[in-house]
């Protein structure tokens, strides 16, 4: 079943974090993006609606299973000026990421890999490394319910 990809009104009760895993001499660094929802809280909005909007967005982008391989699922990263975008896969909308640094930007530019995580479960806003880190751990590895796939800059 392919759900509708998600307009902008779903889009800006997203959360979304961004950071950038150094890498070391075994692994090569590699930056994250996690998208999630915080609990329903509009009107109409269900953890129905949500998980729909979000499985939207999986969708459009062919993310798979986290368990599973990741795919590639091409350029989607879209830097302009100070800003990052990820072309989500709306004809006409990009979602427009939280400030990501300067390393994070230079990686990306330079052609590193990003991994893009979408979280079925709720995310509350503003959540620090170590509640990521647990959400990521409980959704990817215990529930099953988190969506990735790899991506890379657009130059246009």
């Amino acid at each position: 079943m392919f759900r509708a990809v998600p307009g902008p009104g779903f889009v800006a009760g997203c959360t979304v974090s961004t950071w950038l895993d150094p890498g070391n001499s075994l692994a090569p660094a590699v930056a994250y993006i996690l998208i999630g929802h915080a609990p329903p809280r509009r009107l109409n909005e269900t953890v129905e609606t949500v998980e729909d909007g979000l499985m939207g967005m999986v969708d459009a982008m062919r993310l798979r299973p986290a368990a599973e391989r990741v795919p590639s699922i091409g350029a989607r990263i879209i830097l302009r000026g100070r800003f990052a975008l990820l072309d989500y896969g709306h004809p006409a909308f990009t979602l427009r990421l939280p400030p990501t640094g300067a390393e994070w930007r230079a990686h990306v530019v330079a052609g590193g890999p990003v991994c893009l995580t979408v979280g079925l479960d709720p995310i509350p806003p503003g959540l620090g490394p170590d509640a990521v880190d647990a959400y990521l751990a409980r959704v990817c590895v215990t529930t099953g319910r988190a969506y990735m796939g790899a991506t890379t800059f657009r130059s246009r």
